[in-house]
């Protein structure tokens, strides 16, 4: 599963990345890790939360959907979170 992991995980940073004023302070970590269960956390400067988050939610909710989708072919589920700043 780690290898699962590290590539949602870099999946997620290349999405966030680009989205963000202070792409340095961008932080996708590995969360808690149970047995088909992959959380991964999003941390951003306070001032790009919003761009993360986009209108009505609708950028996090692409970026969930895009790591579920990836994690589709081995079963595994993905709950991708943005951690206050």
């Amino acid at each position: 599963m780690s290898e699962v992991s590290d590539d949602i995980i870099g999946l997620v940073q290349a999405v966030v990345v680009p989205l963000v004023e202070f792409p340095d302070e961008v932080s996708v970590a590995l969360g808690e890790e149970h047995d088909d269960l992959i959380v991964v956390n999003i941390s951003v400067n306070e001032q790009d939360a919003g761009k993360v988050i986009g209108r009505q939610g609708r950028v996090i909710k692409s970026i969930r959907t895009l790591a579920r989708a990836a994690a589709s072919k081995t079963d595994a589920r993905v709950e991708v979170e943005l951690l206050d700043s």
